[in-house]
């Protein structure tokens, strides 16, 4: 059956069509990456089963693993309370991030709470 596009008539995508998509692993609840997605690649994501961003830098749809094989198959995807941001939980088919590593986020770390700071 074909995918009813009106279900994304609730969705705030900003001037350039653009809606952000945090993506998470399934299974271990940590976020995994950061990208955009338009209406056609969410489209094609919910179609296939597979994560389909929009690269900014590149201005064309891009199939999350196509050419590393490291594919994101979607478990389930939710809108914050604004419509304005999407959550896409996955289960990862390798890394996440060009680099190898597991998750985007791997990189820099700009500021950890010292446990006496937590439990006070």
């Amino acid at each position: 059956m074909p995918l009813d596009k009106s279900v994304f008539d609730h969705l705030t995508f900003d001037s350039d069509g653009l809606i952000p998509a945090i993506v998470q692993s399934a299974g271990s609840s940590r976020v995994i990456m950061f990208a955009f997605m338009n209406r056609e690649s969410l489209s094609q994501t919910i179609e296939t089963g597979e994560t389909v961003f929009w690269s900014r830098s590149r201005n064309e749809l891009w199939h999350k693993g196509a050419t590393s094989g490291n594919t994101q198959t979607v478990v389930s995807i939710e809108t914050d309370c604004d419509s304005d941001a999407l959550l896409i939980r996955v289960t990862e088919n390798g890394p996440a991030c060009h680099t190898g590593s597991e998750s985007c986020f791997d990189v820099q770390t700009l500021y950890l709470a010292s446990e006496s700071s937590e439990t006070e």
